[in-house]
């Protein structure tokens, strides 16, 4: 894939409404998103990191993780052309290193958690490792949006802040979306990690948080993809000018 800008999404309208209309009008609210902030036309890889902890039972219950996926789905097909997203699920460990596609994404993560074992912790740094790890292993050298939610800190905050440090070497932002109590102090690290230091701490700032509020399918589509995209392009202009990205 490259990473240069070219006209268009990346997979045509025509092909999305062939492969997965249920998901065409979040397509179209995404690209609105992405031309809004100067984004129409770039090519990237997205992946999805979901927590699989045992306070997100009702996230997974209510239709909350599916509704990120088809919504992260619809971006992905303007930015990526091989439709598919891949798709980490974490918890103490890393449950799950899977994939959702145009043409299989209807309660496909309820199909993907029916195989999955207890629902633990919270360890970001092992989520972050196995994104790195994938994105290596693709030989991909163009840049990558990574969505990863959770309700909640990690288990290990030291270790989440050196994975985020150690990653900024390479052409991965990190927006974290947060489920749950907006006034809650349980947000408190994340915010903290969207604020380290550059170039103390950091090369770049290559991370973002938002919250997506206590019931996140309530917010907006096109709310939604403005906070998924919005600190993208920022980080891109600054990695490519440290040379991260190509």
């Amino acid at each position: 894939m490259s990473t240069q800008t070219t006209p268009g999404p990346a997979i045509s309208l025509r092909k999305v409404e062939e492969r997965a209309p249920g998901i065409v009008s979040l397509y179209k609210s995404a690209g609105v998103s992405l031309r809004k902030h100067g984004l129409e036309g770039q090519r990237a890889a997205v992946y999805l990191v979901v927590d699989y902890s045992g306070s997100m039972k009702d996230y997974y219950r209510d239709g909350s993780v599916q509704a990120l996926a088809d919504r992260v789905l619809g971006l992905s097909a303007n930015l990526d052309d091989d439709g598919v997203v891949p798709v980490v699920f974490f918890s103490t460990d890393v449950d799950a290193v899977t994939e959702i596609a145009l043409d299989d994404h209807d309660g496909r993560i309820d199909r993907i958690v029916a195989g999955l074992g207890h629902m633990g912790k919270t360890s970001y740094h092992l989520a972050m490792d196995a994104v790195i790890d994938h994105y290596l292993d693709s030989g991909s050298t163009a840049p990558a949006l990574v969505v990863f939610q959770t309700d909640g800190g990690p288990i290990s905050k030291h270790a989440a802040e050196r994975w985020l440090c150690k990653a900024a070497g390479l052409p991965l932002f990190w927006q974290f979306v947060g489920f749950g109590n907006k006034r809650s102090t349980q947000f408190d690290f994340l915010r903290r990690l969207d604020d380290l230091a550059v170039p103390a701490k950091r090369p770049v700032d290559n991370a973002g948080f938002f919250h997506a509020g206590q019931d996140p399918r309530q917010l907006p589509d096109a709310e939604l993809y403005d906070r998924l995209v919005a600190e993208f392009p920022h980080w891109l202009a600054a990695a490519r000018a440290r040379g991260i990205v190509r």
